[in-house]
């Protein structure tokens, strides 16, 4: 009698610890990240992100920190801003700073944040029809570009590349027009390599010429202008217009680029491959930094 007594009290005990020590576990796990109510952040951004291997980074480790799930759009920076304005997208990552400030005037765009820059280069065959080498101002490399009407490869696709080079040539004072202009109306990475395949020239962010730079033989014949630098900002699509955009998500992914995390992600992408980084971070800093 006594050793059924003692079995049924040792077999009570063991059920409350076992009981208790669960509960404890499931206090001692940390809250996960894991469970965001709307998981999918959409977040439009240039191709150049994409084409210079900077997004292989950044989606595991935001996905990883901050449980969304980035879906990405690489598009040009025109079409990314018109996709914000229709409130398609919940995030932007671009690299047009005089459109982007119009779409954030407009009331389309939030809390936008300086994230990091590079610069543009101009590339072109080794050949050098144009006589553009070691030139420093790029206005005038785009003038003896077309007064020779060499072949010049344009992305004609409305991004902040294609941006600043209709902007290089209002400023040369050329409409440019002719069988030596030519437009891909595609991203930086598939312009680059329709420039080498023509041996055209092109202008191109130096973070996508660099990682692809081992497909290329144009090197780089125009760097160093002032003109030439190459800003990128995160913002968010406005709630207030837009009531479906994930604003948490968008919230975060912005969070997670501007953190101490991000921005050493960032400014370490290309050392080991390249030797050099690809990008350089500015959180904290607005392009004013710069005299934009």
């Amino acid at each position: 009698m006594k050793r059924r007594i003692f079995i049924a009290c040792l077999a009570c005990f063991l059920a409350i610890f076992s009981a208790e020590a669960s509960h404890m576990l499931v206090l001692q796990q940390p809250a996960s990240a894991q469970s965001p109510t709307k998981p999918n952040v959409i977040v439009a951004m240039t191709t150049s992100i994409e084409d210079s291997g900077l997004l292989d980074d950044l989606v595991p480790a935001i996905e990883s920190k901050t449980g969304y799930k980035l879906k990405k759009v690489a598009v040009g920076t025109g079409q990314a801003l018109a996709l914000a304005e229709k409130g398609e997208v919940d995030a932007l990552f671009v690299n047009s700073p005089k459109a982007e400030r119009k779409v954030l005037q407009e009331g389309a765009v939030i809390n936008r944040h300086l994230v990091m820059h590079n610069d543009f280069v101009i590339v072109g065959p080794d050949a050098d029809k144009a006589k553009i080498r070691g030139q420093k101002n790029a206005v005038e490399a785009f003038s003896m570009i077309a007064k020779n009407q060499a072949l010049f490869i344009s992305r004609g696709d409305d991004s902040g590349t294609n941006k600043l080079e209709k902007d290089l040539w209002k400023q040369a004072n050329i409409s440019p027009t002719g069988n030596w202009y030519q437009q891909t109306g595609a991203g930086m990475g598939q312009t680059l390599q329709v420039a080498n395949q023509k041996l055209g020239y092109t202008i191109a962010d130096r973070a996508t010429y660099i990682f692809q730079k081992k497909n290329l033989s144009l090197p780089i014949l125009v760097e160093g202008d002032k003109k030439l630098l190459n800003l990128y900002h995160v913002m968010q699509v406005n709630p207030q217009k837009f009531s479906k955009v994930n604003t948490a998500g968008a919230q975060a992914f912005i969070n997670y680029v501007l953190s101490p995390e991000g921005q050493a992600l960032i400014a370490a992408h290309g050392k080991k491959q390249f030797g050099q980084a690809l990008f350089y971070v500015d959180g904290g800093k607005t392009e004013k930094d710069y005299g934009a």
